[in-house]
């Protein structure tokens, strides 16, 4: 049985704690390896060699470190297929999907290749008598990112490509689900030039979170995950000092209108709702029709339309989706869609007991649809995080805009929509951190940034883009002068003004 431990010191190392665990693949339910977890004087031990080869980078041109990262993002590349299937045997999504998470990654990494552009200072000549002053954009030193198992290659590249572009050092802390793909990228890291030690992958659970939140020398926390957990390292890491990043949960609805391109909408609506098995902070789960009428058309294109979806292993080209994570969260989803019931859904579609033929002990989830969710019912106001559709209906427009607005997550919202007007207006009356118009996963390109609002994230700073270099660097202001040899005869206890 292999055991992964940590990537230290530009090279794979063994952990020395006892503690491991069990590393699934979802298609068959076997335990495929287990994953070291570390200790806190390992990843004292690895901040320690950060910090040292971080001074050294930090020095190091702007221009040099861009070259770095592309060869890097040469890299990741040229080993696409290799990363999407490593991806994919821990995780569970297929091949495809697997792909797209570690080319949106590469997106960011090919933004912060630009980063000396960005990280320019400002300067103001003769802002007083022969006075100047500029400013100038430093790194923070040792930073750290907290990553969760549905996106173990972009989610990561988000975090560890601005932060080092920026001149700091990154620990990260990947998700124990699926770690192999965040170990390889660091290795090739190293490979594409990077500094040894600049990039460090500590695998580890809660202990290793408290650790990174409470070590002096980590400035800045990066963190992925749910909303509690969020909150919970929010409040840490700045207990400590430490900005902080943290992104949570989300519930993101679909707002139909009666006017929308229908077979278009479903499409769209299909494959945000269920693909990666739903098991993306990004996912549609909740459609909101407008009108009675729209409801109806809806269900009538949509029905069919998950009838004729396929569930298959990762490697099947032609599955929509594949297994989810483990088997405790399958059971998690099912317990979902059996509480909606209670509460009064009404379950059109069924994904419960699902079974591969040949793979029964996959950890596989048949696509659900609910419909008459209501906003008081519990499994509305939670996450379910799996291939679950719940219909809300709504009679007008201000109902639907109501329901994203007032839930407790703002991290996504589209609307579908040929009315200019009610795109335009909606867009900028919903609460929510992140909008699509006739675009169902309105995830930002590289040089925006990512980030929601209320539940969905804790503190200030979004992901990646102009936010994500801000995040990891602070501002140093210079005011200089010159002045000639005679003295000066100004009054120096009067605050000086220009």
């Amino acid at each position: 049985m292999k055991t992964i431990g940590h990537f230290i010191d530009g090279k794979r190392v063994a952990g020395k704690s006892d503690r491991t665990k069990d590393i699934f693949n979802p298609n068959t339910g076997e335990v495929q390896a287990k994953v070291s977890m570390a200790t806190p004087s390992e990843l004292d031990a690895a901040v320690k060699t950060a910090a040292e080869a971080q001074v050294k980078w930090a020095a190091t041109n702007p221009q040099k470190r861009s070259r770095i990262l592309f060869k890097f993002k040469e890299l990741v590349e040229a080993e696409m297929d290799e990363l999407a299937s490593m991806l994919s045997s821990e995780h569970g999504k297929v091949i495809a999907d697997s792909r797209g998470d570690v080319i949106r990654g590469v997106d960011v990494i090919e933004f912060a290749c630009g980063v000396p552009h960005g990280q320019k200072g400002e300067h103001t000549y003769g802002a007083g008598p022969e006075i100047d002053v500029y400013s100038m954009r430093k790194p923070l030193g040792v930073v750290a990112g907290i990553t969760p198992f549905n996106f173990p290659a972009m989610i990561p590249m988000w975090m560890f490509g601005m932060a080092i572009s920026t001149g700091n050092a990154f620990i990260l802390k990947p998700s124990e689900k699926d770690p192999s793909v965040p170990m390889r990228l660091a290795e090739l890291f190293i490979e594409a030039g990077g500094p040894v030690g600049l990039l460090q992958c500590i695998n580890g659970d809660k202990e290793i979170v408290d650790a990174i939140c409470d070590n002096e020398t980590i400035q800045a926390v990066s963190f992925v995950g749910s909303s509690d957990i969020a909150q919970y390292v929010y409040a840490r890491a700045t207990a400590n000092g430490k900005r902080a990043q943290c992104m949570g949960g989300a519930k993101n609805h679909g707002i139909l209108m009666p006017d929308a391109n229908m077979e278009q909408a479903v499409k769209d609506i299909l494959g945000a709702a269920y693909g990666s098995a739903g098991e993306r902070c990004m996912a549609l789960p909740v459609v909101v029709p407008v009108g009675e009428g729209t409801a109806e058309k809806f269900l009538e294109h949509m029905l069919p339309a998950i009838e004729a979806m396929k569930v298959g292993v990762s490697e099947d080209a032609e599955a929509n989706y594949g297994p989810v994570v483990t088997a405790a969260h399958r059971d998690s989803i099912e317990a979902d869609i059996t509480k909606a019931v209670e509460e009064g859904a009404t379950l059109l579609v069924d994904g419960r007991n699902f079974k591969l033929q040949g793979y029964e002990d996959g950890f596989f989830i048949g696509p659900s649809l609910l419909d008459n969710v209501t906003p008081d019912m519990e499994t509305y106001k939670d996450e379910i995080f799996g291939p679950v559709l719940q219909i809300v209906r709504a009679d007008t427009f201000e109902e639907a805009l109501k329901l994203p607005s007032e839930h407790q997550y703002g991290n996504g919202v589209a609307i579908f929509t040929q009315n200019g007007r009610a795109a335009r207006e909606f867009a900028d009356r919903v609460e929510v951190g992140m909008v699509g118009i006739n675009v169902p996963i309105p995830v930002p390109v590289a040089y925006h940034s990512f980030g929601g609002w209320k539940r969905s994230a804790f503190g200030d700073a979004n992901q990646y883009g102009m936010e994500g270099l801000r995040f990891y660097t602070k501002v140093k202001t210079v005011t200089q002068r010159w002045p000639e040899p005679e003295v000066n005869d100004d009054n120096a206890f009067v605050i000086p003004t220009f």
